[in-house]
C-alpha cells in the first residue's frame, strides 16, 4: 500500500522524543593466528552471508533474530508509512519547540515467523526497525501509539508459532519537507534491508 496521510492516535497524552543510537560492537577474535584453520581461512575466505539492500514495495526480507528460547527466522516486509502533520507532532511531545518543522512517521511492518521455536513471551524482531527520511535517521518517539489501526503491541504477543504473522509499528519524527521516507530493518550486526516510500 502506498504511503498515507492520516490522523495518528497516541496512547499517552504526551510522548517523549528520544534519539536512539545503535552501538556497533565487535567480538573478540581469540583464534590462534598460526593455527592451520586460520591460515586456510586467509587463503580461502568463506563468503560472507549477504544481507541488506533495497527492496521493492511488497517485497519481503528474511533474517534471523536471537529470541528466547532460540533463534527464529522471520520474513519481514514494510507495508506502509503513515505521515502526520506538524500540529500532530507538536501535540505529541512534551516540548513542542523541539519538533518545529517536523512530522510523525509511523511505519507499519509485518513480521512472519518462518522457522524456529514457538515464542511464549514476546519477541525482539521489531528492535531492528528504524525510520529514515532523505537518508537521515529520524528520532524515535517513545510513548507514541504502537497500536494505531492495523498495529499490534509487540509486548502483548505472548504466543507466536511458525506461520503466524503480526504487524508492529514504529513511530519516528522526521522533517516535514522530506521527499522520501525509508523503513530499515536488519538482523543483529547485519546490513539493513530498505523500503522506500514517497512523502507527499
Amino acid at each position: 500500500m502506498p504511503h498515507h496521510k492520516t490522523a495518528l492516535r497516541l496512547v499517552a497524552p504526551v510522548a517523549v522524543l528520544a534519539l536512539t543510537l545503535t552501538a556497533c560492537g565487535g567480538g573478540d577474535d581469540k583464534a590462534d593466528a598460526k593455527s592451520p584453520d586460520t591460515e586456510k581461512a586467509k587463503v580461502f575466505p568463506s563468503p560472507e552471508p549477504t544481507s541488506g539492500g533495497e527492496l521493492g514495495t511488497g517485497e519481503s526480507a528474511t533474517g534471523k533474530v536471537a529470541e528466547d528460547p532460540g533463534a527464529v527466522t522471520y520474513d519481514v516486509v514494510a507495508q506502509q508509512v503513515d505521515v502526520g502533520t506538524e500540529a500532530e507532532a507538536a501535540k505529541a511531545v512534551s516540548e513542542p519547540d523541539k519538533v518545529k518543522g517536523m512530522v510523525l512517521a509511523v511505519a507499519h511492518v509485518k513480521y512472519t515467523h518462518k522457522s524456529g521455536p514457538a515464542l511464549t513471551d514476546g519477541s525482539d524482531v521489531h528492535d531492528g526497525t528504524t525510520v529514515f527520511a532523505d537518508g537521515q535517521r529520524g528520532s524515535v518517539l517513545i510513548g507514541a501509539s504502537d497500536d494505531a489501526t492495523g498495529c499490534e503491541d509487540p509486548y502483548d504477543v505472548e504466543s507466536w508459532k511458525q506461520g503466524e504473522s503480526h504487524v508492529f509499528c514504529e513511530t519516528y519524527v522526521i522533517p516535514a519537507n522530506a521527499k522520501s521516507v525509508e523503513v530499515h530493518w536488519s538482523e543483529e550486526d547485519g546490513e539493513p534491508y530498505i523500503w522506500k516510500f514517497p512523502n507527499g
